[in-house]
């Protein structure tokens, strides 16, 4: 809890988030915590059975929770039908960032003459901003964050620290980029001569959909000739790479460190969980959920969980099923022989 932390009253925060209220309206809380952490001035809640045993004990002022755990909450309590959900809304109403006023040019930035900055817009120290750039209203950009030339960023969209966005990215409104991220950096093209490497120029851009977040030292690549896109409402995690010319569907979900290489299409509400790789060139349909450390070499054309990372074992285990698993063909082709054998007799 800081001090820049909003007090708020129960009966404002169930008409913010359109929750049932049990208890006095006007106890005022001054933060959000854990039910096992939370004090008298802060509000707790629970999405999650895993943690009813910790309701009874609670020492907050009220809890955000399903209707029907109301009856065994031992203090005020705010109902919602989908209480994880109400707990992301109330996580905003006491953000101290969301809540803190930015705005100005600080005296070290270096802001092109022929830059388009709209009302409200937030530039701190040691920032460039490129020529051509046009920035709508309520924009920040962190301190030691670059936008390249004739790149556009919708409004209230917010650069942490030390972001790069390259020249010719589209980026659209409520985008949060956070510190480290690299968007239109070049894609991994080359050609080989037989002695050694020609660089391809990569001419595309990158175009990010409105509420997409990045997060921190993730790499989105500009495309070789056509455009990157990430959809509207994309959330990335960090250190992700995105190779040229990927596309990836609106509401869809990439944990840390997933890698797509190039010109692969993922569909919509799609989940990549932390670790899958994607190989170029493929198709993901829309509504698929690859499991971690998962690696994709063939298009998926049907919706559903898909997984092909193998779970940690016993060193001596592993060991022997890796044996095995060469083995596999050859027990492949005996097997056919004695089924052949068997349907000859």
């Amino acid at each position: 809890m800081t001090q820049d932390s909003p007090s708020l009253t129960l009966a404002e925060i169930a008409t913010q988030l359109g929750a049932g209220l049990r208890g006095d309206g006007e106890c005022r809380v001054r933060g959000l915590a854990t039910l096992r952490d939370a004090g008298p001035d802060q509000i707790a809640f629970l999405a999650n059975r895993a943690y009813l045993k910790d309701l009874s004990g609670t020492r907050a002022a009220a809890v955000l929770l399903h209707p029907s755990h109301a009856d065994e909450c031992p203090t005020a309590c705010l109902t919602l039908d989908n209480p994880y959900l109400g707990y992301a809304e109330l996580s905003r109403l006491f953000d101290p960032l969301a809540n803190r006023e930015v705005y100005g040019i600080h005296p070290s930035a270096v802001v092109a003459e022929d830059a388009t900055l709209g009302e409200g817009v937030s530039i701190g120290p040691q920032v460039v901003i490129e020529s051509g750039v046009e920035l709508a209203e309520g924009v920040v950009v962190g301190p030691g964050s670059v936008v390249g030339a004739d790149s556009r960023i919708g409004a209230h969209s917010r650069l942490h620290a030390n972001v790069t966005v390259y020249h010719g990215v589209e980026i659209g409104a409520r985008v949060i980029l956070h510190s480290g991220c690299v968007i239109g950096g070049d894609g991994f093209g080359f050609a080989h001569d037989g002695a050694g490497w020609h660089k391809i120029a990569q001419l595309g851009g990158v175009v990010l959909g409105d509420d997409v977040e990045v997060g921190s030292c993730s790499s989105i690549d500009r495309g070789a000739l056509g455009d990157t896109v990430i959809g509207e409402d994309v959330k990335i995690d960090s250190q992700v790479q995105i190779a040229h010319n990927v596309q990836i569907g609106a509401h869809s979900a990439l944990a840390g460190c997933v890698g797509i290489a190039g010109s692969t299409r993922v569909g919509r509400h799609c989940m990549l969980g932390g670790g899958v790789g994607l190989s170029g060139h493929l198709t993901i349909c829309d509504g698929v959920q690859v499991t971690g450390m998962s690696l994709v070499t063939n298009s998926i054309r049907e919706p559903g969980v898909y997984s092909s990372g193998t779970g940690a074992m016993e060193n001596a285990q592993w060991r022997r099923n890796a044996v095995r698993f060469k083995q596999l063909d050859d027990i492949a082709r005996r097997l056919q022989r004695l089924e052949k054998a068997g349907r000859d007799a």
